[in-house]
């Protein structure tokens, strides 16, 4: 394998099982100093050197880390969820680096597959022709009242609880009826994929790693 030294490599690992990380994935982290990412992320490469794994309330200190490492001449790659550009870290270790003055050339973005794209897949649906949102740290959800009747499909990544999202809509004068897919933990042995309409999904529990696909 190939030493690479003083950089950072942002990589994105999917929705989360490991037949969905790339082989550059695998690779890059494997030449790597050290790998900072959650807990979850760092184990899907096995027994690797240099683990830096982090809950979500240490995220900026250990994002910090990573850039403090790579300023001391390591090579290391930071896992983001998805891919690194939509919902992922990626704003936000530029950001550092840049308050670092960590080169920006330094730095090499690996994309990943995202979750949107996995749920499009799985719904059949050309997702350029589709509203893709993200609501993930966000609490503008009005966002989404523009574009849910334009006559596309919206794939949604929810900031809260996928029947806080499907109720919002009936309160803002959505269809009860409307078609709504809810695509659960993608990816995982537990994959769930539930047709519904709009009122029935604001009455059910699911868990917070969920894709909502309204029609």
């Amino acid at each position: 394998m190939i030493k690479m030294t003083g950089k950072i490599y942002i990589i994105g690992i999917g929705p989360g099982s490991s037949e969905y990380l790339t082989k550059k994935a695998i690779d890059t982290v494997e030449a790597s100093d050290y790998t900072v990412g959650s807990t979850r992320a760092v184990d899907l490469f096995g027994d690797i050197s240099g683990k830096i794994a982090f809950n979500v309330k240490d995220l900026l200190d250990k994002l910090e880390e990573g850039v403090d490492l790579a300023i001391k001449g390591n090579t290391v790659s930071i896992l983001s969820t998805g891919d690194p550009g939509f919902s992922g870290v990626l704003n936000t270790v530029l950001r550092i680096s840049n308050e670092k003055s960590f080169p920006k050339e330094n730095i090499e973005v690996i994309p990943g597959i995202s979750s949107l794209q996995l749920a499009a897949a799985k719904c059949h649906i050309q997702w350029d022709n589709a509203n893709v949102m993200t609501f993930h740290g966000r609490e503008n959800i009005e966002d989404i009242l523009p574009v849910i009747n334009n006559g596309k499909p919206t794939i949604a990544l929810p900031s809260r609880k996928v029947k806080d999202m499907a109720q919002f809509l009936l309160d803002n004068g959505v269809d009860a009826n409307r078609e709504v897919v809810v695509c659960e933990r993608l990816s995982y042995p537990d994959e769930k994929i539930v047709e519904s309409t709009l009122k029935d999904i604001a009455q059910s529990e699911f868990t917070y790693m969920c894709i909502m696909v309204i029609y």
